[in-house]
């Protein structure tokens, strides 16, 4: 069932609600759809209620005029999930997903998880002050401040467009079919230029570090092999979470940054494993 939900500031969000059980709230990444995760939906709601929410201004859910950040973007989802009376739910996110998890955490703790899934999000974009190279390879950061604005000013600028799709080009395999490749960048471009930039500086900004050490609830850790989110950054942050898994997705596994797109199979055999352990 296709719902809206509009938050306490007045944003509205679309979201998917299917199936009967115990919930499993998906959450996307920067600029993506819960199209995404149309595999996932489909196999896990048939044992399982999943809910799957498009962000503001993602998706289907309409653009907004304010909020494109991740603290608001994690106070969306809580309200959403209290209006759904989900008190306690499986918790995946995905590249970004992941990022507004670690906000919800760090603001209302742990005792919304039942279990956790994080895919292939570092523990921080941007370098940050005083890191030194061992920590820029454990956080997976991609890339300075300078670089970070320039990109985000690319975003919102003429060639807009062709910005997004080079940096989807960096984040899938090689044999990926073109149709699918397509459709992807589709989904990214329905987001507001100005709106997704915003929401990138803010992204990247954050170091979740200090984060990892506070989840106490199951947890498994996705990366790929070939993504360009460094799968030492998500073995570093495996090792922070006591008695985590980590799962290195390969190239023919569809190990990129859309792995359950890519190779959905393999993905949801892994996924549904986690889900089944006591």
């Amino acid at each position: 069932m296709q719902k809206n939900f509009t938050t306490s500031d007045g944003a509205v969000l679309a979201y998917t609600d299917v199936g009967q059980g115990p919930a499993l709230v998906m959450l996307p990444g920067w600029s993506q759809s819960v199209a995404m995760f149309r595999h996932q939906i489909e196999h896990f709601s048939a044992t399982r209620r999943v809910v799957a929410v498009d962000f503001r201004g993602h998706g289907r859910s309409p653009d907004a005029t304010r909020g494109f950040r991740i603290f608001r973007f994690a106070a969306d989802i809580m309200e959403l999930m209290k209006h759904e009376k989900i008190e306690n739910a499986t918790m995946l996110g995905w590249s970004m997903g992941a990022s507004v998890l670690w906000a919800m955490i760090d603001i209302f703790g742990t005792s919304f998880i039942d279990k956790l899934i994080l895919i292939d999000e570092p523990a921080t974009v941007m370098r940050q002050a005083g890191m030194s190279d061992e920590d820029i390879l454990n956080a997976g950061a991609l890339f300075d401040a300078a670089t970070m604005v320039a990109i985000a000013e690319q975003i919102k600028g003429a060639e807009g467009a062709a910005a997004r799709g080079a940096f989807l080009d960096g984040m899938i395999t090689k044999s990926i079919p073109e149709d699918l490749k397509a459709w992807l960048l589709q989904e990214n471009l329905r987001v507001n230029a100005v709106h997704i930039a915003d929401l990138f500086v803010d992204h990247c900004s954050i170091d979740w570090s200090d984060i990892f050490a506070r989840i106490d609830r199951p947890t498994l850790v996705i990366g790929g092999r070939v993504s360009h989110v460094n799968p030492r950054s998500q073995e570093w942050i495996h090792a922070q979470i006591k008695g985590s898994r980590l799962v290195i997705f390969e190239e023919a596994e569809g190990g990129a940054h859309f792995s359950f797109i890519e190779a959905p199979a393999r993905f949801n055999e892994v996924l549904a494993g986690f889900l089944a352990e006591q």
